[in-house]
C-alpha cells in the first residue's frame, strides 16, 4: 500500500468517494453485475462501487488493472458530478454555438415534462422540443435536431422507459451506514464481507474474446436446461483482499452458518470480527443470531434496499465476466471447478506488481497498435 501524503505535517485522508444515494448504489451495482457495453463505463462503476465499500485506492487500482491516480481522478470526479463521471467527454471539436447558459436551460425544458410548460402533451419529440425552444417566450433558441441530439446526448440525457424508484425505508439508513464506514475504517483486518451471487445457471454465456475481424467466436445455443440453479456464497476479507466462497444449492440459514463459520476460522485467535451482509431472511435467524453472539461476530446489515454498501459486491463483477462470461459449461460441476480456479488464480495475482505492470504493457501496445483512444474515437477521425 502507498504511504500517506504529507503536507504541511498534517497526514492527509484517504481519497473515498462520498456517501451513494440508494439509486447511486443501485446503478452501479447493476453495471458492475450485468456488465455494460462500455468497458470505460465498467471499470469506472466498479472503482466507485469497490470505494463505497470501504476498499483503499491501491487495492481499487490492483482489482481493475488501473493506475493509483486514474482511480483517484474518477472518486474525484464522481464527488464533483455524480453518476455523469461514468461517461468522460475526451471528444474536441469546433467551438459550440450555444452558450453554457443556453445549454442549461435547453437540458432543463428537455427534463422538465411538457404539462408543465403548458404543451399538450406528456413527452418531447426532437421535432417538439427543437419548435418549442425556438419560440418560447422571452429566449429564443435556434438549434437543429441533430444537435439537439448531440447535446442531450453529451449531458446524459437519454430518452428512456420511466421507471419506479424504490427507496430505503429503514429507518436506522444512516446508523448501518456509519457503522459499516466506522468498522472499514477502524478494524480492516477485522472485517469481512458475505453475500450470495447467482443463481447460476448451465447455459452457454455470451462474452468478450480475442477474434479474427469477421470471424467472431461463438458458444451454442440450448432450449433444454434441466440442470437446475446454484447460488455462490461469497466471503470476502477487507485486510487480506482475499475472496472464497463455495457453490451451494439453494440458499438458506443453514448455508449461511456454514459461510459465517469460515469466516470466523479465518480469525481464529478470539478476538471479535464484523461481518458485513445484506438482509435476507437467512442471514439474520435466531440460530445466526446466537452463534454470533457467543462466537464474538459483530453482524453489520446494509440498510434495507442498499446493499451496493456491501464490499464484496465490487468483486462480483470480475467473478462473473472471467468465469460465466464467455463460457459453456456442461454441468456445475465442472462450473464450480472453474470458478474456484479463478479465485485461488485471483487470490495469489492479487497484488502480484509484476502481473499488474505486465497486463497494463499489454493494454497500452494492443490499443497504440490500432490507434484507439482508450474508450474513444479512432485517432484519424478525432483529428
Amino acid at each position: 500500500m502507498t504511504s500517506d501524503l504529507i503536507a504541511g505535517g498534517v497526514v492527509a485522508e484517504p481519497v473515498r468517494v462520498r456517501r451513494l444515494t440508494d439509486q447511486e448504489g443501485r446503478r452501479l451495482q447493476q453495471i458492475v453485475r450485468r456488465g455494460s457495453t462500455s468497458s470505460v463505463r465498467y471499470r469506472r462503476a466498479m472503482m466507485l462501487l469497490a470505494s463505497a465499500g470501504g476498499n483503499r485506492v491501491p487495492v481499487i487500482a490492483q482489482l481493475v488493472q488501473a493506475d493509483d491516480d486514474t482511480v483517484r481522478d474518477v472518486i474525484h470526479r464522481f464527488n464533483e458530478i455524480g453518476l455523469a463521471c461514468l461517461d468522460p467527454q475526451w471528444a474536441g471539436g469546433r467551438p459550440r454555438l450555444l452558450s453554457p447558459d443556453d445549454e442549461n436551460f435547453v437540458i432543463q425544458t428537455a427534463t422538465t415534462r411538457p404539462a408543465k410548460l403548458g404543451q399538450p402533451f406528456t413527452r418531447w419529440s426532437l421535432r417538439k422540443l427543437v419548435a418549442y425552444l425556438r419560440k418560447v417566450h422571452g429566449r429564443v433558441i435556434r438549434i437543429g435536431r441533430e444537435t439537439l441530439r448531440g447535446l442531450l446526448a453529451r449531458r446524459g440525457v437519454t430518452f428512456q422507459r420511466t421507471k419506479t424508484w424504490k427507496e430505503s425505508t429503514d429507518p436506522e439508513r444512516d446508523a448501518k451506514l456509519d457503522r459499516i464506514e466506522y468498522v472499514l475504517e477502524n478494524f480492516p483486518d477485522r472485517v469481512f464481507a458475505f453475500d450470495e451471487f447467482g443463481p447460476l445457471g448451465i447455459r452457454p454465456t455470451g462474452g468478450a474474446c480475442w477474434a479474427g475481424q469477421g470471424r467472431p467466436d461463438r458458444v451454442p445455443a440450448t432450449y433444454h436446461r434441466t440442470h437446475g440453479v446454484t447460488y455462490f456464497h461469497g466471503c470476502y476479507s477487507i485486510g487480506d483482499d482475499t475472496l472464497w466462497g463455495v457453490n451451494r444449492r439453494r440458499k438458506g440459514a443453514a448455508n449461511s452458518l456454514a459461510a459465517l463459520k469460515s469466516v470466523r476460522a479465518a480469525r481464529p485467535d478470539g478476538a471479535p470480527i464484523y461481518v458485513i451482509l445484506d438482509n435476507l431472511s437467512a442471514h439474520k435467524g435466531t440460530k445466526i443470531r446466537r452463534w454470533a453472539q457467543k462466537n464474538k461476530v459483530e453482524l453489520c446489515f446494509t440498510p434495507t434496499n442498499a446493499s451496493w454498501a456491501n464490499p464484496i459486491e465490487a468483486h462480483f463483477g470480475p467473478l462473473r465476466q472471467f468465469t460465466l462470461a464467455n463460457s459453456h459449461h456442461p454441468n456445475h460441476t465442472v462450473q464450480t471447478r472453474e470458478l474456484h480456479a479463478y479465485l485461488r488464480w485471483r487470490n495469489t495475482n492479487a497484488r502480484h506488481p509484476d502481473v499488474l505492470a505486465a497486463q497494463r504493457k499489454e493494454r497500452a501496445r494492443i490499443r497504440s497498435e490500432k490507434g484507439i483512444r482508450w474508450g474513444g474515437r479512432a485517432l484519424a477521425d478525432a483529428a
